[in-house]
């Protein structure tokens, strides 16, 4: 079995994100989780920032920029959400982001839903400026399971 992308910071990131969900629940806009979720990661000494600009790059050429929710310590994009479940429009959301910006890995959280709902999007090593079905770059994992 391959060893997952950045498996003990995506544990620590989805770890600060229950805890989060945990104390304040379902029902708050983004914002309020948003800033939480950053309150919890300094709390747990993740390092993280907030809003960066990343590039978006399209045939070579920078063609605009891309307000990533949290970039963690430089690794992993986490977008946040507080919508009553995901949907595809979400993860299709995150598989354009690491297309355009050449990340690897990004975190969809949901803070929406009875109970925290999360997604590991890994952009697959085949995908270069390609869109592929969801299926085949979906990092769903024992991370993932619930």
């Amino acid at each position: 079995m391959a060893e997952l992308l950045y498996k003990q910071l995506s544990f620590d990131i989805v770890g600060a994100a229950m805890e989060v969900h945990n104390v304040l629940g379902s029902g708050f806009l983004e914002a309020v989780y948003q800033a939480a979720f950053e309150k919890e990661l300094k709390l747990r000494g993740i390092l993280f920032e907030r809003k960066v600009k990343l590039p978006v790059s399209y045939k070579g050429d920078l063609i605009g920029e891309y307000e990533a929710d949290l970039l963690v310590d430089g690794k992993v994009v986490v977008e946040i959400k507080s919508v009553s479940r995901f949907n595809a429009a979400h993860e299709a959301q995150a598989i354009h982001y690491l297309i355009a910006t050449g990340m690897q890995l990004a975190l969809l959280v949901n803070f929406g839903a009875g109970s925290l709902e999360y997604r590991r999007i890994v952009k697959s090593q085949k995908q270069h400026q390609k869109f592929a079905p969801i299926r085949e770059i979906r990092g769903i994992n024992s991370l993932d399971e619930k």
